[in-house]
């Protein structure tokens, strides 16, 4: 009976301090799939990012364990420095600006393709007589900021025309830049296409548009993230990419409930027609193809090819210096898989 006992209290013993040793590890696995993800923007809570905005009504980040705190910059090198400073998880910034930082020796990660395609443009007057980008020489040109992909855009259809920086006068004018153009503070303004839209409802009038896109059609936005912050919030990242895709999904099927949700969440949310064609431009521009193959992509699916295309030309235009091997800093393994 003694000899019984005792083999009883043992297994017991182990038992319980296998229960006590495992315990710890399990409450460590579901931390680190919840918790607190902040979101460094490119911009203020405008109503093109409502699919963020409208957390408190929607809850696609709290489904998913993550309470979701945006923060607001101006442009996407803004994006970055908050997520270097530790002030943010995650980045949403744009390819040119994430280049710059690798070149500078950062280390980082993009983890989700938010826009697979180009959305920003060259605006200017009919009166100015600006058609081609050999006619910016000379011109003071707006950009939202100097950090922005406003300017990194430009820089680039500068260099279409054999131009630099040096030959134009860029001016900062801040996201909501087509008042300067109007009051001749400016030749041309660099923007986005939901920019232009909102610029053309409010009476901009007659303009010439160049298009990024047809000198160089590569993603306008990106998730990045510190290389220490993906290796050690894997199962956060998953999390936060989840609800994010299925927050874009939401705003894909349900354009006009988005449309008025912005009305009371985004900052230049007032007038609710303009909000919806905003909306459904983002929507386009989240679900085109990058591929050369035409081939569609799940949300967020990065083309590879494409991507080291791009920091190639960064390099070729003279925007880097060093050469950036895509596959090492863009990663698609954390993407949902539904």
């Amino acid at each position: 009976m003694t000899h019984t006992f005792s083999r009883r209290a043992l297994l017991t013993a182990v038992a319980s301090l296998a229960a006590t040793s495992l315990a710890p590890i399990v409450v460590r696995a579901q931390d680190a799939a919840t918790g607190k993800v902040t979101l460094a923007g490119w911009s203020k809570p405008i109503s093109e990012i409502t699919n963020l905005l409208v957390e408190p009504d929607k809850g696609f980040f709290k489904a998913q364990g993550i309470e979701l705190v945006y923060l607001p910059g101006s442009g996407g090198g803004d994006a970055i420095r908050n997520i270097l400073s530790g002030q943010a998880d995650v980045a949403f910034t744009d390819p040119g600006s994430f280049f710059m930082a690798l070149d500078k020796g950062e280390k980082l990660r993009a983890i989700y393709d938010i826009y697979p395609q180009n959305v920003f443009n060259v605006v200017s007057l009919k009166s100015a007589s600006i058609a081609r980008p050999e006619d910016l020489k000379g011109k003071r040109i707006g950009v939202y900021s100097l950090s922005s992909g406003t300017r990194q855009n430009l820089l680039v259809m500068l260099h279409q025309a054999g131009l630099t920086e040096t030959d134009v006068e860029i001016v900062v004018t801040g996201v909501l830049n087509f008042a300067p153009l109007l009051q001749g503070q400016v030749d041309a303004t660099a923007a986005t296409d939901t920019g232009l839209l909102v610029g053309q409802r409010r009476g901009l009038g007659e303009v010439n548009v160049m298009q990024v896109r047809d000198h160089f059609n590569v993603s306008s936005d990106l998730f990045v993230v510190r290389e220490s912050v993906y290796q050690q919030k894997q199962a956060l990242l998953r999390a936060f990419l989840k609800a994010y895709r299925d927050s874009a999904a939401w705003m894909i099927a349900e354009p006009e409930e988005a449309a008025t949700l912005a009305t009371k969440r985004a900052i230049d949310g007032t007038d609710r027609a303009i909000n919806l064609e905003v909306i459904r431009l983002r929507n386009e521009a989240a679900m085109a193809s990058s591929g050369a193959d035409g081939a569609k992509r799940a949300l967020g699916t990065f083309d590879l090819p494409l991507l080291q295309k791009a920091a190639d030309a960064y390099r070729d235009l003279g925007l880097i210096q060093q050469s950036i091997d895509v596959a090492s800093v863009v990663d698609n393994r954390l993407l949902p898989e539904s």
